[in-house]
This record gives C-alpha cells, sequence and structure tokens, in this order.
C-alpha cells in the first residue's frame, strides 16, 4: 500500500533562550497561551510544557517581569497647612492563578513581594 506525502513533516528544535522568548509574549497586549502559541505554529500543551521545564532548570519564574506601579485611590489630600494621616486603604489583588489576596496599602512592599511569590509558588 501506498500513501501519499501531503506536507513536509518538521521537527523544529527551540534553544531554551527561543523558550524564554516566546513564553515572555503571553501576557503582553492581553495575548493568551493559545494566541501565542498560535503565532508560532505550536500547540498550547508545548507552551505550557515548556512552562513546567524551564522552571525545573530555575529558568522561568511565574512573577519574571513583575512590575509594581503605584496606585492613585482618588483620595484628595488636605490643604499643606493641617496634614492629616492617611488611613491605610484595603487592596485586593487578583493573581495569575486565580487566587485573590488582600491586604493592607501601607503595607511594605518588600513583604508584598515575598507575599506573592509564596502565594504564587504554593
Amino acid at each position: 500500500m501506498f500513501g501519499k506525502v501531503l506536507g513536509v513533516e518538521r521537527r523544529r528544535r527551540w534553544s531554551d533562550d527561543e523558550k524564554l522568548e516566546i513564553l515572555l509574549k503571553v501576557g503582553v497586549g492581553g495575548a493568551s497561551v493559545t494566541q501565542v502559541a498560535q503565532r508560532h505554529e505550536l500547540t498550547r500543551s508545548q507552551v505550557y510544557g515548556w512552562r513546567r521545564d524551564l522552571k525545573k532548570k530555575g529558568l522561568w519564574s511565574p512573577d519574571r517581569g513583575a512590575v509594581f506601579l503605584p496606585v492613585d485611590f482618588g483620595l484628595q489630600s488636605e490643604p499643606a497647612h493641617s496634614p492629616a494621616p492617611s488611613r491605610p486603604v484595603l487592596v485586593e489583588l487578583r493573581l495569575s492563578n486565580g487566587r485573590c489576596l488582600r491586604f493592607d496599602s501601607s503595607m511594605d512592599g518588600d513583604a508584598l513581594t515575598r507575599l506573592i511569590r509564596a502565594v504564587e509558588a504554593a
């Protein structure tokens, strides 16, 4: 029995740097894993597998590239001659893994970073 060759089969090899470059595109401009995979002619399972493998090698971290930005809660300050003590505000942060953190706005940035990393790793 003879079969027809419908296309050229190819097996691509990706370096760890190439994999990281592709993984870092997820989330940029709202790009999903599916969209990034399609752009690079990959499957979603390959992207997730790369994440898992690179994480084991210590090359990938879920918080890689995380940036904390200042938040303005729109509170009007008192006139300069009578500074009022600022009240802490409750902040809710939804993480990429679906978990939610609630913390006080006066929380130290370093402590918050450690907390987020611990919750992401759990």
